[in-house]
């Protein structure tokens, strides 16, 4: 079994639950079981995921796992997107939030990249 806090995407992710818990403390009260809740729970999904997946015994279900993160990710870019719609977030705050987002998933991706190499590659076990 890996250690999911040793991977730099488990890493990115787990800041960027933090970012987003953050970052939707000022949303307006009445978004606190709509938007609020909804970014949360996608966010946490995401790095969630990626520590699931480690936990699993193929690396097939691992990268299964690492797939349901990116759609949790692309998720909560939308979430992002809606918020910044809604003047709920300022500019610079999309663009960090966005831009830590964007980063995560370039090295969820390369995690998926590797991971499939290994199975195509005929390696079975974490």
């Amino acid at each position: 079994m890996r250690d999911f806090r040793k991977l730099l995407a488990w890493q990115k992710a787990d800041d960027l639950v933090v970012m987003v818990y953050q970052a939707t403390e000022s949303f307006p009260s009445h978004e606190q079981f709509g938007l609020t809740s909804q970014m949360r729970r996608a966010v946490v999904s995401v790095a969630a995921n990626i520590a699931e997946g480690c936990g699993r015994h193929t690396l097939k279900d691992f990268r299964r796992f690492l797939y349901l993160a990116r759609g949790s990710l692309n998720e909560v870019e939308y979430f992002i997107h809606l918020a910044a719609r809604l003047d709920y977030f300022s500019e610079s705050k999309t663009q960090s939030v966005m831009s830590h987002c964007h980063e995560t998933g370039r090295v969820l991706q390369g995690l998926i990249n590797s991971l499939t190499q290994q199975i195509q590659d005929g390696r079975k076990y974490n």
